[in-house]
């Protein structure tokens, strides 16, 4: 099975540019799964149903998010009325929404996805995200009730990362982190099998500040003084994410490599797709 994730769309120049190239690439490419992080789409901070929408209509999947979640107000309403928008999975009993769910791949897979948000530097803090994992696992075995497993690790300190990565090895086709719109240079096979990377990036203006104007925040390390809102850059866009490649056999990776797509970043396609 051929699985795309991207990373967090960063306001409108973000959004835009996976909606232009999300259809090309899912034909082109062949994917039979797509995951698409929009926790920052609105604007920077949250997403809005309409948003929302358009990233299902373009070719995504499933839309994950984190910490922002609610930024937007109208989120805890149409949380609850689509299933493929993921909440994190271990906000408290009650929360609006759903933190996973199993979905059907193009190819008639069955592919579990989890939306889990790290405590470290991370607020709201939730609930333990391991727990939160293992309970997941234990209701979705790989390959009784899934065919595949993807979990998003929402997360600010990449040791809480790797060690997530490490707790589900073997039990999960895929984590890749997002939230720190930075991609890392660390996309691997884990040694159980699990497919794993720390960040998958943004997909955003990498001329900003994590996808934001730089003036305000730079300003904010010098004088620690707000003289504005953050707002979202609006340059030209670069598309991070990472491919996969999962084993119909055993629902792990088999292979797995960056996807960045823009200026600024170097450009590449996994080498197994081209």
């Amino acid at each position: 099975m051929r699985l795309l994730f991207l990373g967090d769309m960063v306001g409108k120049t973000g959004r835009t540019a996976v909606w232009e190239k999300l259809p090309s690439l899912v034909s082109d490419l062949k994917l039979d799964f797509v995951i698409v992080n929009g926790e920052n789409a609105a604007g920077g901070f949250g997403i809005t149903e309409d948003i929302f929408l358009e990233t299902i209509n373009a070719g995504a999947d499933v839309v994950t998010t984190g910490n922002h979640v609610w930024d937007q107000k109208e989120a805890v309403s149409f949380a609850s009325r689509h299933d493929q928008f993921l909440r994190p999975a271990n906000y408290p009993a009650g929360t609006p929404g759903k933190g996973s769910g199993v979905f059907y791949a193009r190819n008639g897979a069955r592919v579990m996805v989890a939306n889990i948000m790290g405590r470290v530097f991370m607020h709201p803090e939730l609930d333990d995200p391991f727990k939160s994992a293992e309970a997941i696992l234990a209701a979705c075995p790989l390959k009784e009730q899934a065919d595949a497993i993807i979990f998003d690790f929402h997360a600010e300190a990449t040791s809480e990362k790797q060690c997530f990565g490490h707790f589900v090895d073997g039990r999960a086709s895929l984590v890749v982190g997002t939230h720190t719109h930075v991609p890392t240079a660390d996309c691997q096979i884990l040694n159980g099998g699990t497919g794993y990377m720390s960040d998958a990036g943004m997909c955003g203006d990498y001329d900003s500040s994590l996808g934001m104007e730089k003036e305000e925040p730079l300003n904010r390390f010098i004088s620690k003084m707000p003289k504005g809102r953050f707002e979202a850059a609006s340059g030209p866009s670069t598309i991070c994410g990472l491919g996969i490649e999962i084993s119909d056999a055993t629902g792990l990776a088999e292979k797995i490599e960056p996807l960045r797509i823009g200026p600024r970043l170097a450009e590449t396609i996994p080498s197994f797709w081209r």
